[in-house]
């Protein structure tokens, strides 16, 4: 729990209070970036409290030289404190009434001024958080469309959905969460259209976090709020693209900013949504179809394909004109489910390598991965050259998939069914893949079902996964979301 003497109000003597302050700070070299400065302005002696690090020193510098033509200006009024705002010349100013708002204030990158004899101090907003400049996001590429990227900066997120959304009704509520790092949370949402019962649940959930802090940001806060246990498949869609969010919050969802996180959360989510890719929407409508049909192909692929085909060789179900792509019994010593799960841990443990090898080395890796790692292994016989084809179409078919959470989730699935096949094989195959739909079915995300619109089945959802409808003719928004206004576009319930 905080220190019971941060949570009383400032004392109208300064000497209190900056005692106070430096017995919690420790300022000094104990505490090298939080700065403070004791200056005289008209007649009262004034403290100022800062944090090197977090501020933009040019406004800092700006604000002590008024302090110093205040002081040496010889027109005053009777209220020194109201004189004193008056000439604070920035656009977000504060009074603060207690030790506790003023470490606050402090520590997330303001300028606090003590004032003798006044129980009021002020805060003023001169927050310059180190950071980079917006980007396109490395997993959400595409040809055409906007280049820009959320960054680690929650002011900067939140400015790039406003730039998007010029609307008086979108709301950007800010909290904190966590006793000991503060984390600034943005909850953004559009106040006519999200679901006003969404929105309490949130609210709930981020005020009943209790914890020291979340230095991984985004993640934790879904941990907490949604508590999915270990279940491996993505509740919510990350993005790190600002018309992604802001599409998603125009259809009634609602999206979560944390401070320190290039990526926002979009909330509620079905399974679905982990599909859709921002090429998609940047494309004609019939080549975004097109590009849709692909993508669904290439995730099916990676989970199904490697199982279903070890089930039609072990289990010597291909018709004859099928035979050439079975192998060779007398080419192999090492059991096929052996191979295959050979080939699965190469291949993940390749990709985490590839994360953690500098760029300059990439290309080396890819070639140890290729010739001395593929072709010397199925030289010597440890892999049959149809295990290498089939694992590499379904690692190719997980890069496919938008959403790298549900790719983790979809690798999981697979190499269930391929031991399941293994030991098993058509039982296992289809008991599995059956256990698999009936949990599905039963997750339920923020009271949103995950399967929906296949279970419980909408035709009008399912119409719009499966094809990519011109926004034109996109007048309703989904049903699943419950939004107070069903019409995404004015004058739309004229034309139903």
């Amino acid at each position: 729990m905080p220190d019971q003497k941060n949570r009383k109000s400032i004392d109208s003597e300064i000497q209190v209070n900056t005692e106070t302050l430096a017995s919690v700070l420790d300022i000094g070299p104990k505490n090298f970036d939080v700065g403070n400065r004791e200056i005289t302005v008209l007649g009262r002696k004034c403290a100022i409290y800062y944090t090197n690090s977090l501020v933009d020193s040019t406004i800092v510098a700006m604000m002590m030289r008024e302090f110093m033509r205040l002081s040496n200006n010889n027109e005053h009024t009777a209220d020194v404190l109201q004189e004193f705002k008056q000439h604070l010349v920035h656009y977000q100013v504060e009074e603060i009434q207690t030790i506790a708002d003023v470490l606050d204030k402090m520590l997330t990158g303001r300028i606090v001024v003590l004032i003798d004899g006044e129980t009021i101090g002020f805060s003023i907003d001169v927050r310059h958080y180190p950071g980079r400049q917006p980007e396109e996001p490395d997993v959400e590429k595409v040809v055409r469309g906007s280049k820009d990227g959320f960054t680690e900066n929650i002011i900067e997120n939140s400015g790039l959905i406003r730039r998007r959304i010029r609307d008086p009704r979108f709301r950007c509520e800010i909290m904190q969460v966590g006793e000991r790092s503060k984390t600034d949370v943005c909850l953004c949402y559009l106040k006519d259209v999200a679901n006003p019962g969404l929105l309490k649940t949130l609210r709930k959930e981020l005020k009943a976090i209790n914890v020291d802090g979340i230095p991984m940001a985004d993640n934790a806060l879904e941990e907490f709020i949604l508590k999915q246990g270990w279940n491996p498949f993505p509740l919510v869609r990350y993005t790190g693209r600002p018309d992604v969010a802001s599409a998603h919050l125009l259809e009634g969802h609602v999206v979560l900013i944390t401070d320190t996180s290039p990526s926002v959360m979009i909330l509620p989510t079905t399974l679905f949504h982990h599909f859709q890719h921002a090429e998609e929407y940047r494309q004609v409508t019939a080549s975004g179809a097109m590009l849709r049909w692909v993508r669904f192909i290439a995730i099916l692929s990676s989970v199904f394909l490697v199982p279903l085909w070890l089930l039609l060789v072990q289990g010597h179900l291909l018709p004859e004109q099928l035979h050439f792509i079975g192998p060779d019994k007398t080419n192999y010593h090492i059991p096929l489910l052996v191979q295959i799960l050979i080939a699965e841990v190469g291949i993940e443990t390749l990709r985490m390598a590839a994360i953690h090898t500098p760029t300059s080395l990439s290309t080396a890796l890819g070639l140890i991965a290729a010739v001395l790692i593929g072709q010397i292994a199925i030289e010597v016989g440890v892999f049959i050259p149809e295990v290498i084809l089939y694992t590499s179409v379904s690692a190719i078919g997980g890069f496919a998939t938008p959403s790298y959470e549900l790719q983790l989730a979809n690798k999981i699935v697979r190499l269930c069914l391929i031991l399941a096949v293994g030991f098993f094989g058509v039982p296992g195959f289809m008991i599995t893949t059956t256990l698999l739909i009936i949990y599905l079915s039963h997750v339920m995300n923020l009271n949103t079902p995950y399967l929906w619109p296949f279970i419980p089945f909408n035709p009008t959802g399912l119409y719009n996964i499966l094809v990519r409808r011109a926004m034109p003719t996109s007048v309703l928004r989904p049903s699943i979301v419950r939004p107070l206004d069903k019409y995404r576009q004015p004058g739309g319930k004229k034309r139903q």
